[in-house]
């Protein structure tokens, strides 16, 4: 179990000495972790790229991964993040490699394991959150109309840009949109 591995030592675990001092973001997201289990960080496209979300509290409350999206609308993977957080409530195993039908318009989606070394990049609530670099997360991988993932030779160059392979060490990782500010 994830826990076993990683014991929580998110700010809603422990006192750090500085909750006086949460912004209103950080209040909201442990608001929501409290009520809900979890919360989910929408960034919005703009100038710098494409938006994606992720989830805070998966791993506090249910000892899941935290779960990642990249290039839908923020708005539409903030839902397809809650069906898969509803699952990991309901004590779905959340592993690399695994595929869940019916989260996007009843198509599949493919969990993949994020390389550590991408937090900082991407996941900077969290790690204020967990007060922990780096955590274990997934990218949940949505295919192209034809049923293909973005790492498929067969996808189109449009789908294969459309979400990073977070896979791959930053090193490793093709140039392009999601690499480009490293």
């Amino acid at each position: 179990m994830l826990r076993d591995r990683f014991p929580c030592r998110c700010v809603l675990c422990h006192d750090y000495g500085d909750r006086a001092e949460a912004d209103q973001v950080d209040e909201s997201i442990i608001g929501n972790v409290r009520r809900h289990g979890w919360h989910v960080v929408m960034v919005p496209e703009d100038e710098t790229g494409p938006g994606f979300a992720y989830t805070i509290g998966l791993a506090h409350t249910y000892g899941a991964p935290e779960l990642c999206m990249f290039g839908r609308d923020v708005h539409e993977m903030h839902r397809m993040l809650n069906v898969l957080g509803d699952l990991a409530a309901a004590g779905a195993s959340l592993e690399d490699g695994r595929e869940h039908r019916g989260v996007p318009d009843g198509g599949p989606v493919r969990l993949r394991s994020v390389d550590m070394r991408w937090c900082r990049t991407f996941f900077g609530r969290a790690i204020g959150i967990y007060r922990r670099p780096p955590l274990p997360f997934l990218q949940v991988a949505w295919p192209d109309a034809g049923g293909r993932f973005h790492w498929e030779e067969q996808a189109g160059p449009e789908h294969q840009e459309s979400q990073p392979r977070l896979w791959l060490p930053p090193d490793d990782h093709p140039v392009g949109v999601w690499t480009v500010e490293l």
